[in-house]
């Protein structure tokens, strides 16, 4: 185990890591994921926490970063971060301990936390108990909130005032959105039986328009308690939030957020105007999914991003104002989820199979389209005849205009984002996992964006694979695995004595074993040791080019639990956390690893660092 309060061995390991050219080495754990300390499990971790802090502290000087999981406010029916909201973020990342505290007045008291705990089901294990907290946090922070009123606090009451007027743009919304779902009985707005309550933000016409001004002033008066309270857990949040970043700055640790590529029911009744009506973001038909994946969120519309003259519209102020929250409450940069989405999303017709037969098609690369030709990017003669719409190879020719067009949105409002808010662009985390069309990787080279490579995706049977050692570049970020794979230590013992298996050690030895004698000897024994072959997973990492490294939390600390299993629902996903005595758990060796990483790299390159090895050897 590395004690990262051991400030010698810290500072062996960031020598160690700086001869191999890594320049960030970044820790991947959501939120809910953060332990518990003794007597404060509620069943949902944050890194708002005591727990939260002590972690902080253990990543300190080892790690540069932490990155989080989506931030945004989930559904009572799904725990799944990457549906969550785009600006609210989720009342369960508060930690309540702090509130029954002077701190905060004691808005909570000391029996309702304890209750929580003590009646939380899996109060003795690592796991989140996302329905029980999610009504108990509810509950708990509409009792905190009444308090609040009682203890009428001017200068609190002043900077709450002062968090409703700098926020209205999205606040207003969704808490007019929770007073609705009160209304109607149900947080999922297609089920309500209002059709103007549906379309408060939708009007299609002057007269509509009039109704419902009438509409939201009427529901803002009969809800009024209970809109201030969704906007006073904001509130809440928006200070934990802001402690905690002052507290990770002083230990020298970031935050990378996570932008999904969703949009939450909330957002969609929001912001319905924006959307390009009848159509859904989903992904083709492959390998994985002979009908493709009907995911369901909305499409931004291409003729609301930006106005004739080339500035943002309405869609496109949205979508910058979302970056810029994001960038400026996170300086360690946004991961943004499936990339493509942004630059080349397939879309479907709303009811129908994500299918080219069914009528799906490339937003932006379609113009044999009826409908989709108007969006195209690419004329029909910049297509390959000879391929489907669902390959991601289709489109052959592209001119340095018809790039820029692509990568507007990434320019316009990304990058931009980024840099109003003292960020590079090398603050943007591209998720480019899998086969990229041509417009995305033509894209992601013109703005040297920097994308992930997966050392667990390596087709073993491919030399010129871009998840394997010896292809990997520098400019990039590389893992092991992100939160929608197995732990290295299950993937190790999936592949321990067969073929596959034999196939991904072949290669292994090959990239990172090239100067030994024992070749053949060293794939026999990596074959059959599942312990060896996941060692020198991790070796491959460390050795292999790429500046940035991140690591899953059960990565980092041999877990054999997977954290998400897609395609699943219910509270038993996305539901491992890491256990409350993490500081005495066995991690990876990491010194041990690194000294391998550095023999990986040849004769030469361990001559140049025996020091460091030295060293290595001197704290595993």
């Amino acid at each position: 185990m590395v004690c990262t309060t051991d400030k010698n061995k810290v500072t062996t390991i960031k020598k160690a890591l700086k001869a191999l050219g890594k320049k960030n080495f970044v820790f991947i754990m959501h939120n809910g994921s953060f332990p518990s300390v003794e007597g404060e499990n509620t069943g949902f971790g944050t890194i708002n926490s005591q727990a939260g802090r002590n972690f902080i502290d253990y990543a300190a000087g080892l790690f540069d970063a932490i990155q989080m999981g989506p931030a945004g406010k989930t559904k009572s029916s799904d725990s799944s971060p990457y549906c969550g909201t785009i600006f609210s973020n989720n009342p369960l990342f508060i930690d309540l301990k702090e509130l029954t505290t002077p701190k905060w007045y004691n808005i909570l008291s000391e029996s309702t936390f304890n209750e929580i705990i003590e009646n939380n089901p899996n109060k003795n294990t690592n796991k989140t108990s996302y329905s029980y907290i999610t009504v108990k946090q509810a509950q708990a922070l509409s009792e905190a909130y009444e308090n609040f009123i009682k203890l009428n606090n001017k200068a609190l009451m002043q900077e709450f005032e002062v968090y409703k007027s700098e926020n209205d743009s999205w606040l207003d919304k969704d808490s007019l959105y929770e007073a609705l779902s009160i209304e109607h009985e149900t947080d999922y707005w297609p089920n309500w039986k209002s059709k103007t309550d549906k379309n408060l933000f939708n009007p299609k016409s002057y007269e509509e328009k009039i109704e419902y001004a009438k509409r939201i002033e009427e529901i803002s008066k009969k809800y009024a308690k209970e809109i201030d309270e969704y906007k006073f857990i904001q509130f809440v949040l928006s200070k934990q939030n802001a402690q905690t970043k002052k507290y990770a700055d002083s230990k020298g640790i970031k935050m990378i957020a996570d932008r999904q590529v969703a949009f939450s029911d909330r957002d969609c009744w929001a912001y319905q105007s924006l959307f390009l009506e009848g159509w859904c973001l989903g992904c083709p038909p492959d390998y994985f999914s002979k009908d493709g994946q009907a995911w369901g969120f909305p499409v931004i519309d291409p003729e609301k991003l930006y106005n004739s003259d080339g500035s943002l519209g309405e869609a496109g102020i949205l979508m910058k104002n979302l970056f810029k929250k994001m960038f400026r409450e996170n300086p360690g940069g946004v991961r943004i989820d499936h990339i493509v989405g942004l630059i080349d999303p397939w879309v479907y017709k709303s009811g129908k199979k994500p299918m080219p037969e069914c009528g799906a098609g490339r937003l932006y690369s379609s113009p044999e389209h009826p409908e989709l030709a108007k969006y195209a990017i690419p004329r029909i003669e910049d297509l390959d005849s000879n391929m489907t719409p669902d390959n991601e190879k289709r489109v052959k020719n592209l001119t340095d205009e018809q790039i820029k067009l692509y990568g507007r949105l990434i320019e316009k409002i990304v990058i931009a984002a980024a840099q109003e808010e003292g960020l590079t662009k090398d603050a943007i985390v591209c998720e480019d996992l899998g086969t990229l069309t041509n417009p995305v990787a033509a894209v992601m080279k013109a703005y040297d964006l920097l994308g992930m490579r997966l050392t667990q995706f390596t087709v073993a049977t491919e030399p010129n694979d871009p998840y394997r050692c010896k292809n990997i570049t520098p400019k990039c970020w590389a893992m092991v695995g992100t939160h929608d794979n197995r732990p290295v230590t299950l993937w190790a013992k999936s592949l321990v004595n067969t073929h596959e298996g034999y196939l991904h050690v072949k290669n292994l030895v090959e990239d990172l074993f090239q100067e030994a004698d024992n070749k053949d000897d060293i794939i026999i024994e990596m074959t059959k040791n599942a312990e060896f072959l996941k060692e020198t997973k991790l070796v491959e990492l460390f050795a292999c080019k790429a500046e940035n490294l991140q690591m899953f939390f059960t990565d980092f600390f041999n877990m054999s639990q997977t954290y998400n299993t897609p395609g699943t629902s219910g509270d038993k996903n996305w539901s491992l956390r890491l256990p409350d005595n993490f500081a005495q758990m066995q991690t990876i060796n990491l010194p041990l690893i690194l000294k391998k990483a550095i023999i990986a790299r040849g004769s030469q390159f361990a001559e140049q660092n025996k020091e460091i090895i030295k060293e290595l050897d001197e704290i595993q």
